[in-house]
Formats: structure tokens, sequence, C-alpha cells
């Protein structure tokens, strides 16, 4: 229920109610029972954004096939789009903090390691003669440790 006052608030701003929001909300939560006892769904998206694009979806759906349809405003449509790209934005951002944190914990010569390679776009080659490994295939295998450690931090957050 911590999800449905962003619904309701949604719901009354394009030309709903209450009871409408109570709904939609309502059946936005059986669409994803549904889903969860099918076995094979996977949530890819925070369940915010989840409800929030099934509960848009609904009440589109129902404001265009109601009795008194009217075409939508392209306000009700960017509105909700501008919504769903503002959780997008929030949810990229806080994976970039989380990146950055694992990368500072991540020590030497990893990070640079990582940085010259993905950042600064270095061959193999270059890295291998920068630290000093025997060829780029030693290089490469140090970077791919790398990156399995980095991977570990990164998902331990």
């Amino acid at each position: 229920m911590e999800h449905y006052p962003m619904v309701e608030r949604m719901i009354l701003q394009h030309y709903g109610s209450a009871d409408d929001a109570k709904d939609i909300f309502q059946e936005a939560m059986i669409v994803l029972y549904e889903k969860a006892k099918e076995g094979n769904f996977v949530l890819s998206s925070r369940l915010k954004t989840f409800l929030y694009a099934v509960c848009r979806r609904m009440w589109l759906k129902k404001l265009q096939s109601g009795p008194n349809s009217a075409p939508l405003t392209d306000d009700v449509e960017e509105s909700a789009d501008a919504a769903e790209a503002l959780e997008a934005h929030l949810e990229k951002d806080a994976q970039f903090r989380q990146m950055e944190t694992a990368m500072g914990k991540i020590g030497e010569p990893c990070k640079t390691i990582l940085e010259e390679y993905y950042i600064r776009h270095r061959s193999m080659q270059e890295i291998a003669e920068q630290f000093g490994y025997t060829n780029a295939e030693n290089a490469k295998n140090q970077k791919y440790k790398c990156l399995m450690r980095l991977k570990k931090l990164f998902f331990a957050n």
C-alpha cells in the first residue's frame, strides 16, 4: 500500500476520482499477482516503477474507452512519461553512486586497470606495458579478475 498515494495522485491529476484510483490500484495488484504466479516472471525494475506503469496504462486505456471518451490531451501523456523518465533517472543515478562506491573499494591496481581500459580506451597491450605484465593476455586475465571483484562489491551493496 505504500505505493498507492503515487497512483492516486496520478489518477486525480488526470480526470479521475479516489474510487477510480482504488479500482485501478487493485487491478494492478491482481496483474502483479498473476504474473508472479506464472513462475517465470522477473521484476526487472523497482516494484514502484512496475506498479506505476501498469496503473498508468490501465488508466489511460480506461480514459480512452470511457463513455465520455475524448482524445487524451498531450499533457496527460507527457506528465506520465515525465514521471516514468524521472523514476528511471533516479534509479540510474543510484546505480552510478553504487558503482562509484564499489570502484572506491576495489583498490589498486584494479581501479586503474579498469579506468585505463573502459574510460581511457587503452588497448590490452598498452595496459600490459604500463603495469609490467609479460603480455596482453596476462593483462586481460587481470582485468577479468578485477571485473569479478568489482561485480562482487557492486552487488554486495
